[in-house]
């Protein structure tokens, strides 16, 4: 299948080598994610943060046109981030230029164009193949419980001996969630945090890729959440006091979206990033990518000089200051409790608003799972 697809492109364009090359300047700026519509799945173009066009029936209609040769699609999103610069992207821009050039986006709309509220908005990509974490990758979440002199020593030796980053692995499935599903805090746990993130989607196989080379691997950028259980592990048994799995493995403790951003259109993340969250409305956080310990290219090298790094897979940045489990921005701890709602925005990227909910507790149990926090821990709840 895949060599029929190529062929067709080496027919329509030349060569799939030089599919990008030869791109058509774009009317306006697109993003895309995926998007439950009549009872499926699909992966949808968006426009403006509020309009969806369905990608298969808009190139359905688009070939009705013979100056259009027919294209294979992707089945989902990653397939499309892998097929990008071999076909997709032109396929994507001729759309979109279709679209506005015949009055279809604010005229008359095809019934395949949707506002974004008539539709359910699921995670842009079902599901990563392995998603990296940074950790304590921004200045100001160093040390961030400890007092203003603890903080400054502590950051100041972080300058002068950087080392190289922290990475960890996040769960995909089961933990990611799309824009407006419910955070669920897991029964018993009560110091679950918050960190907003950047997540670089990858778009080409990398393995030993330098910093100088790592944009070049890039699709695009989403918005995520480092959901996190601060409440430890309970004493006995293993010695082990770490324990990432508990730490950051929770179902729904990974949101994504609510959709990519290609790379084209969004700039250097280096040099533009915002990243902000609010709970309740309140400020959590704010940071710049001038707080930032390890660029993203710097982490796209260490992680690729680990495991190979393949389309669809995400590398998010770190977060800044202002956790729950920080002190330095409100003075005390504060964590997450049901019935609120975390706002997430990156600037140029989009927003993600997730409601926070409670677990049941559950049944039928041999006492091997995991505990309370007040069980084990002093104030715990």
């Amino acid at each position: 299948m895949r060599r029929v697809l190529l062929l067709a492109l080496f027919v329509a364009l030349g060569s799939p080598l030089v599919a990008s090359a030869q791109v058509p300047p774009i009317a306006e700026p697109f993003k895309v994610g995926t998007f439950e519509i009549a009872g499926t799945a699909q992966v949808g173009i968006v426009l403006r943060d509020q309009i969806v066009v369905e990608l298969e029936a808009a190139n359905v209609a688009l070939e009705r046109d013979p100056n259009y040769p027919g294209l294979l699609l992707p089945a989902d999103m990653v397939g499309l981030i892998e097929q990008y610069e071999y076909g997709m992207k032109r396929r994507l821009y001729e759309i979109v230029n279709h679209l506005a050039a015949n009055n279809l986006i604010d005229g008359t709309r095809p019934a395949y164009v949707h506002e974004v509220r008539d539709v359910r908005t699921l995670p842009p990509i079902m599901y990563p193949g392995k998603i990296l974490n940074a950790a304590v990758n921004f200045y100001s979440h160093v040390a961030e419980s400890g007092n203003e002199a603890e903080r400054n020593e502590a950051r100041r030796q972080r300058r002068e001996n950087r080392g190289v980053p922290y990475l960890f692995l996040k769960p995909s499935r089961g933990a990611v969630i799309g824009n407006g599903e419910p955070i669920v805090i897991p029964y018993g746990r009560d110091r679950i945090d918050w960190e907003v993130e950047l997540g670089a989607v990858i778009g080409r196989t990398a393995k030993y890729v330098s910093a100088i080379d790592a944009e070049a691997h890039i699709f695009g950028y989403t918005v995520t959440i480092d959901v996190s259980d601060r409440g430890g592990r309970p004493p006995g048994g293993n010695p082990l006091q770490s324990d990432w799995f508990v730490g950051k493995g929770h179902d729904t403790f990974a949101p994504q979206g609510p959709w990519i951003v290609p790379k084209e259109f969004y700039g250097n993340p280096m040099e533009i990033l915002r990243q902000t969250l609010s709970v309740g409305g309140t400020t959590m956080q704010e940071a710049t990518a001038g707080d930032m310990i390890h660029t993203l290219w710097e982490l796209v090298e260490y992680g690729s000089s680990i495991v190979t790094l393949f389309p669809g897979d995400v590398v998010n940045n770190g977060t800044s200051g202002g956790t729950g489990v920080g002190t330095a921005v409100r003075g005390e701890q504060r964590f997450l409790q049901p019935g609120e709602v975390i706002t997430a925005t990156i600037d140029g990227i989009g927003t993600l608003t997730m409601p926070v909910v409670g677990e049941s507790a559950p049944t039928g149990l041999t006492g091997a799972q995991l505990t309370p926090v007040r069980v084990y821990r002093p104030g715990g709840g």
